[in-house]
């Protein structure tokens, strides 16, 4: 059962149309702000999720166009999971790879052997990996700040599991029970969907998607450990999905069953409090990133996505809309703001485009991480400017 929530829970939520959109589930990764690095290169990785032998799939970016260039592809030792019911997205979650660019690290899930793979980057390159048990069943995403590394795994009533970066050894205290329902149908929706550090470390975060619609926050230590329980926020509307922060931290958070994108400001004891939340008219609204100037929400089902700006009180307002490839999902801008990569799961392309100062897309074309046959690509992040 699903433990008490600290909030009361949404009332009257509206029932949910699954029959695509809330199937395939990805990430996002947050980018830096817009005032960067220009005109070097920034390294792309990207998962394949094969459930044959995942692997990290290197490119380095033109400064020119931010076209990608494939460099080295590396097995992470483990393999790739489909998550029963998920169409386009097979992990079902958003940041199954995630990397600390100040420090070299990379992190990838591997969702079909309860392991979580960690390379140190040299540019385009990757050393290693170093490999080590997620702490529970089907680790989906993970995040990295500091020395403290977190996976969220969706098995059972789902949990985490802390590690400090340098050892890889786990953060006594870390390995937490979500407490969610085990057993709903389908497991892609009713499984968590990501975990992630506020930007001043202070927080955990973890979204639950439809079982529960609960955003929980978990207060840390300066040294990565878990304070106290989790405080259960129930999300604006239903079916709380990927998530990034603003430049002032405030919390964006994509709720897929209304296709909204919700604000929130995070409270120094895990309580968020709502700020302004816009539906894009869109289907299957699942994944969010941002350049630090734009918010990008990624519609599976429409094949597009999303620019928002932050206007009044936080209130997302749409910019614009930009075709993609087949079911777009995981994104990453660039730290200089001006390009953002959009994985695709229904074709298994990464799309790149242009940010333009209106915060509308221009395509510069795409590549195919996976191999010929292979099916599953999911999972994105950058590195450090070289």
């Amino acid at each position: 059962m699903r433990r008490s929530a600290v909030l009361s829970a949404v009332t009257g939520a509206a029932a949910l149309s699954l029959t695509f959109g809330l199937t395939g589930f990805a990430g996002a990764t947050t980018a830096g702000p817009t005032t960067g690095h220009h005109g070097g290169e920034v390294p792309v990785f990207v998962l394949t999720n094969d459930q044959s032998g995942n692997q990290v799939v290197s490119y380095r970016t033109d400064p020119t166009d931010g076209a990608l260039t494939q460099v080295e592809r590396v097995n992470t030792g483990g393999l790739g999971v489909a998550v029963p019911g998920a169409v386009v997205d097979r992990l079902a979650s958003q940041g199954g790879l995630a990397s600390d660019p100040a420090d070299g690290l990379l992190v990838a899930v591997n969702g079909g052997s309860n392991t979580i793979s960690v390379f140190h980057t040299f540019g385009t390159h990757l050393d290693g990996p170093r490999v080590v048990s997620s702490g529970g069943n089907t680790p989906v995403s993970v995040t990295v700040h500091g020395d403290a590394i977190y996976v969220l795994n969706i098995g059972g009533a789902g949990s985490i599991q802390g590690f400090f970066a340098n050892s890889l050894r786990p953060i006594p205290g870390s390995n937490r029970s979500l407490g969610l329902t085990p057993g709903l149908q389908p497991p892609s929706s009713n499984s968590p969907a990501q975990v992630g550090f506020t930007p001043d470390g202070r927080h955990l975060v973890v979204t639950t998607k439809h079982n529960g619609s609960d955003i929980d926050v978990f207060n840390t230590t300066p040294w990565g450990g878990i304070v106290g329980n989790a405080v259960v926020n129930p999300s604006a509307t239903p079916v709380p999905f990927g998530f990034t922060f603003d430049r002032a931290g405030l919390l964006v958070v994509t709720e897929a069953a209304t296709n909204a994108l919700t604000t929130y400001s995070v409270a120094a004891n895990g309580i968020l409090t709502e700020l302004a939340s816009t539906t894009n008219g869109e289907a299957s609204l699942c994944w969010v990133t941002t350049n630090g100037t734009f918010f990008f929400g990624a519609n599976a089902h429409d094949a597009d996505v999303t620019t928002y700006r932050l206007g009044a009180g936080a209130t997302p307002v749409v910019v614009a809309n930009t075709a993609t490839d087949p079911g777009p999902e995981d994104m990453a801008a660039t730290p200089d703001g001006r390009f953002l990569y959009v994985e695709t799961g229904g074709s298994d392309l990464v799309d790149s485009f242009a940010v333009q100062r209106d915060g509308s897309l221009v395509s510069t074309g795409s590549v195919a991480p996976e191999l010929p046959g292979h099916i599953g690509l999911e999972g994105i992040a950058l590195g450090s400017a070289w």
